[in-house]
């Protein structure tokens, strides 16, 4: 079973209910709804379409809705594209028409920008394939130097090298999208350019005062983030490694050590971790990954990633179906090597939880035991998020009651979400009917040795998880367990 998670984005190519069931089949284990296009209305209909594929075919399906955040463009250019010559003077103007953009000068979208940059600061536009030296700022207008040849063309991004924009991480937009992701209950939401703990710690703020109980992803972007990290690790559910602005403000070279520590620090601070940008891109036009888009999401696998995430690849490419399959097949056989199975997470640390305890203790005996796999009954999914931060083989089953813990799994590595009714289960012979239940599902058979995790106060008490069972599925006697 293949444990790194599969993250795509949804759109125009995967606009049908036939194609969300292939995406689904093929194993697709959270979808992304990009905000920065399309209609609150069309993201609603696409998470209901996903929802009700995913329940036909017995999967659970997780929900991101992905935050635009503050957009640093240009604007667009009287010819649609300029032709940019070394030595020459350009300027980005705040105050011109969004649509009289020449080779001397354009518009750009953030007009703060004048107040950000100074003399001697690098300006990179289109993701680096142009770069400007700022010269001087007088008025409303930035006077730049080209550094190299290149064709500019409408509404291109714009990064500081080395960061320090001023943007906020939440427009008036983002707000008005987190109210539609509350809506449409958005299992996680993802806030672009954050800069600081106090941006996630807005965000969820805003999400639950809409009514939304979905989890914060930080969208690690922004070269200053890295200088607060593990504030902005903690205060949120999950973090992004979002490749593409990073790397543009940090620089290529700098770039794979920092996802390696990125990784690291989430898992060891009990976070997940997502790995995005240009995992699988020529496969937006071509049946088949490049050999280094393969060692790609290999390495991402290798270094702990919870979930690697499709673009473009599933939104607007030719092979939105094949590009799943291609990247699950590089998990699976990733997840093969001897490294992936080992872990010391948390090894010399005490635990403040007897929940968390108790997940440690149950990974610690399933990797010296012969365990064929584990049942974990929780409520908040808590207990299943410890047992996923340690590198195993073994399938964690997350039994629970409530389907936005069940979605909210989803994105664990190794855990896989199952439906259970606390009540019909009772208090006692509780072993026995989980035993039953996995083996129904067809992920256990006779003769397996197991774990099931569960608290004394089942269905009653929050974060009560205070015990671990060995049983042999088969041979579990009914007991008042």
């Amino acid at each position: 079973m293949r444990r790194t998670k599969i993250v795509a984005t949804l759109g125009p190519a995967t606009d049908s209910p036939e194609i969300i069931d292939e995406l689904i089949r093929a194993g697709v284990d959270v979808v992304r709804l990009n905000f920065s296009h399309g209609s609150h209305e069309e993201q609603a209909r696409r998470a209901e379409l996903v929802r009700e594929c995913a329940e036909k075919q017995g999967r659970v399906v997780g929900v991101l809705a992905d935050l635009q955040g503050p957009k640093i463009r240009t604007e667009r250019f009287i010819d649609k594209k300029v032709t940019l010559i070394k030595g020459d003077k350009f300027i980005l103007d705040a105050d011109m028409d969004m649509l009289s953009g020449t080779k001397d000068a354009v518009g750009i979208t953030y007009k703060s920008l004048v107040d950000d940059v100074k003399p001697g600061n690098i300006l990179l536009l289109d993701d680096g394939r142009m770069t400007l030296e700022v010269e001087s700022v007088i008025g409303q207008k930035i006077h730049c130097r080209v550094l190299q040849t290149g064709i500019l063309s409408d509404k291109k991004g714009i990064n500081l090298l080395g960061g320090g924009l001023s943007a906020p991480a939440l427009t008036d937009k983002d707000k008005e999208d987190i109210k539609a992701a509350a809506a449409i209950q958005a299992d996680y939401v993802a806030i672009s350019f954050v800069s600081n703990a106090e941006d996630v710690i807005e965000a969820r703020r805003l999400l639950r005062e809409a009514g939304g109980y979905g989890g914060i992803v930080a969208k690690i972007e922004r070269a200053e983030a890295l200088g607060v990290i593990d504030e902005i690790i903690k205060a949120s559910d999950a973090i992004m490694v979002a490749r593409g602005d990073l790397g543009v403000e940090v620089g290529d070279a700098e770039l794979p050590a920092i996802q390696k520590d990125l990784i690291s620090r989430a898992r060891a601070m009990d976070r997940v971790v997502i790995t995005a940008t240009q995992m699988m891109e020529s496969m937006i036009e071509n049946p088949i990954p490049t050999r280094a888009e393969v060692f790609d999401v290999a390495n991402a696998v290798h270094d702990g990633t919870d979930a690697v995430m499709l673009s473009g690849e599933t939104a607007a490419g030719n092979y939105p179906i094949k590009v799943v399959q291609a990247m699950s097949r590089i998990c699976e056989s990733a997840e093969k090597h001897p490294r992936v199975m080992k872990s010391d997470h948390r090894a010399n640390l005490l635990f403040n939880r007897v929940d968390e305890a108790v997940a440690m203790a149950t990974m610690y005996t399933a990797n010296h035991l012969n365990v064929d796999a584990i049942g974990a009954l929780t409520e908040s999914g808590s207990t299943v998020l410890w047992m996923s931060r340690i590198s195993s083989g073994i399938p964690i089953y997350a039994l629970s009651p409530l389907e936005k813990t069940r979605r909210k799994v989803s994105l664990y590595r190794g855990v896989y979400p199952i439906g259970i009714d606390f009540e019909r289960i009772g208090k006692y012979n509780i072993s026995s009917k989980v035993a039953s239940l996995l083996k129904e599902k067809g992920v256990v058979k006779e003769g397996n040795q197991i774990i099931i995790t569960r608290g004394d106060f089942l269905g009653e008490e929050a974060g009560g998880t205070n015990s671990m069972k060995i049983v042999t599925i088969g041979n579990v006697r009914v007991s008042k367990d």
